[in-house]
This record gives C-alpha cells, sequence and structure tokens, in this order.
C-alpha cells in the first residue's frame, strides 16, 4: 500500500434527530433502495442512541457532513462471550468522500468511544450487497457470527463482531 495524504474529519457527537444525521440518514437509505431494492426497515428507538445508552457521530470535512455512524448497547445480542455488546448502525460515507478512509476513522472512533462507555464487543448487521462493508470490517478485526437483528433470517445478511481490548 502507497503513502497517502493524512484524512482530515473532525467527528461530532450529535443527536441522531441533527439535521446533518438525517440529510446522511436518508442518503443511505436512498443507497439501500439502490442495492437492497428497499429501505432498511430495522425498527428502533432513536433515544437508544442518547447517552447513555448510545451514541451517534457525524464526520465532517471543511465543515460539510460526509460520514456517519452510532452505537447502541444490546444487551440482548450475546456473541464472542460479551457482557456489554454495543451494535454499531447506520456506518455510512456520501459517495465524493469515500476510498480515503473516512469509514475506518469512523469505525475507530465507534469502538474508542463504545470501550470508553464499558462495551467488551462490537457487533452489527450489514449485507452481501455492501462488498465495501464487509472488506472493512474483515480488515479491522471482525468475525463473521451468528445472525441477529431484524434482517437475521434474509439469506444475503451478514453479521460481524469484535472483541474491544
Amino acid at each position: 500500500m502507497g503513502t497517502q495524504e493524512p484524512v482530515d474529519l473532525r467527528v461530532e457527537r450529535v443527536p441522531i434527530s441533527h439535521p446533518d444525521a438525517r440529510l446522511l440518514t436518508e442518503a443511505v437509505q436512498q443507497e439501500y433502495v439502490v442495492r437492497y431494492g428497499s429501505r432498511d426497515e430495522t425498527p428502533y428507538d432513536p433515544t437508544e442512541f442518547d447517552p447513555p445508552t448510545g451514541a451517534f457521530y457525524v464526520g465532517y470535512r471543511d465543515d460539510e457532513p460526509v460520514s456517519m455512524g452510532g452505537w447502541r448497547f444490546r444487551p440482548d445480542v450475546s456473541r464472542l462471550g460479551s457482557d456489554r455488546p454495543v451494535e454499531v448502525k447506520r456506518m455510512y460515507v456520501v459517495p465524493a468522500a469515500r476510498r480515503v478512509g473516512l469509514a475506518r476513522l469512523m469505525l475507530a472512533h465507534l469502538e474508542a468511544t463504545a470501550r470508553d462507555a464499558g462495551a467488551d464487543v462490537v457487533i452489527l448487521e450489514t449485507g452481501m450487497e455492501q462488498p465495501e462493508g464487509m472488506g472493512l470490517y474483515e480488515s479491522s478485526g471482525y468475525e463473521r457470527i451468528e445472525g441477529f437483528g431484524h434482517y437475521r433470517a434474509f439469506p444475503n445478511n451478514r453479521c460481524y463482531a469484535r472483541r474491544l481490548g
């Protein structure tokens, strides 16, 4: 791998209802329509992403929202022997800002903040139509796990977990 310019990303914790989070959420929903034929219908309560049960972040470059991600505690899902797992949701980078490391930076930020909040394992679900996400998670030390969540019975669902050290 060659050398790259350092990636400048300012990450701010925001409510999932923040206008920039809503803008990026709508963008990822439209991407799900293209990739899967429908929006993500996973039920959730937005307050799950408020401290102390979770957190949500938007990443900015030049004051433009370009990435997002959040986590929420999932005491109902134990994988890799976890006592306090968190689920990562809504990882997204706008197309114009892809392939420069922003998703990896956001994932590292989510892991660090979840660890600081007491999480021991990160779990997440993605799908076969998101090979970039699968590649990111696998190259970041995540391993495939038994399905969980709203789409667990779908054949193209892929779930991953990583122990936080």
